[in-house]
């Protein structure tokens, strides 16, 4: 089966000659969730608004069940809804009308059944005589979602959904994404909040500098890049690690109460039980082992340092 979008050697370069995109290629499969993950300023927000038709590509080519952006507009754009950064809606009007609008928009006609079951969904039925600027921050958000989903796209980019949303309401979009994924949707989330990646993606891309970095399965990304830590807690606190330690690739935490060290989960062999007899050897006594795993955080933040350094 043909993937539901895919973008090849796109580019987006302005008169100045700064490149926002360069040459990024992906491919997303019907009812896939992917994350992109990066800094400000990555190319996040102008790669969605090239494949939603806000800013038109220097080249390269995108596609939409098919369709092309450019030369097949109004059928891969049918297909796409859009959730933006910024909370952009009328505040006088009516939830149940913005979000009917919104279908009309589209040419969709009046389907009064279909703007229901969005607004129950998004906990805005309640709401949707309310005038907009009556709901908090949050209710907002949600009523960007539902306007986005109004006229029944196959596609759903959101584009930093839940900057400055509670905890709560965090989960609350997860939720919504993953009962969207059920529809069929698939969905494209940037975000900053890494654990956002962690908790609902199926994919991660790293973009940085306008290019792709990586994109990879989120489990197997974790399993390949990711590290474990062992933190060797002492009775003593050590101003440097012990000469009879050296050949160990050993940190001294600040405090000097522990040994912390680093080691590759799929190696053969970690080196932790000749590691705990030498510290024994060494007259230096636990007081207790800890592991940990290293983050999709950790992972991302080594990725983009990479990055930097290659280009500078």
């Amino acid at each position: 089966m043909p993937p539901i979008l895919s973008i090849q050697n796109l580019r987006k370069a302005y008169s100045g000659g700064f490149e926002a995109l360069k040459g990024v290629s992906l491919d997303i499969e019907e009812g896939e969730i992917i994350a992109l993950l990066g800094p400000n300023g990555a190319g996040k927000t102008t790669l969605i608004s090239t494949v939603c038709g806000i800013t038109m590509p220097t080249s390269g080519t995108v596609s939409v069940a098919g369709f092309d952006i450019l030369t097949d507009y109004r059928q891969a754009r049918s297909l796409i809804g859009l959730v933006p950064q910024e909370i952009a809606l009328e505040p006088f009007e009516r939830v149940i009308n913005t979000v009917r609008f919104s279908r009309g928009l589209f040419g969709k006609g009046r389907k009064d059944a279909a703007v229901e079951d969005i607004l129950k969904r998004l906990s805005l039925w309640d709401k949707r005589d309310n005038q907009i600027r009556e709901l908090s921050g949050g209710m907002k958000r949600r009523v960007l979602i539902a306007k986005a989903l109004a006229h029944e796209p196959r596609v759903l980019f959101l584009d930093e959904p839940t900057a400055g949303v509670d905890v709560e309401l965090r989960k609350d979009m997860w939720d919504i994404v993953e009962q969207l994924r059920a529809d069929g949707v698939t969905t494209i989330l940037t975000t900053h909040y890494i654990e956002e990646a962690e908790a609902i993606a199926d994919r991660v891309g790293v973009i940085n500098k306008g290019e792709i970095l990586l994109v990879e399965d989120k489990d197997k990304l974790m399993a390949r890049m990711g590290q474990k830590q062992l933190d060797v807690q002492l009775t003593t606190q050590l101003d440097a690690i012990p000469e009879a330690l050296a050949g160990y690739d050993l940190a001294l935490s600040q405090d000097g109460w522990t040994l912390v060290y680093s080691y590759d989960v799929n190696a053969e062999r970690t080196g932790i039980t000749k590691l705990l007899t030498d510290v024994a050897n060494a007259g230096l006594q636990l007081r207790d082992v800890v592991t940990r795993q290293s983050s999709l955080e950790d992972i991302f933040v080594s990725l983009v340092h990479e990055n930097a350094e290659v280009t500078v």
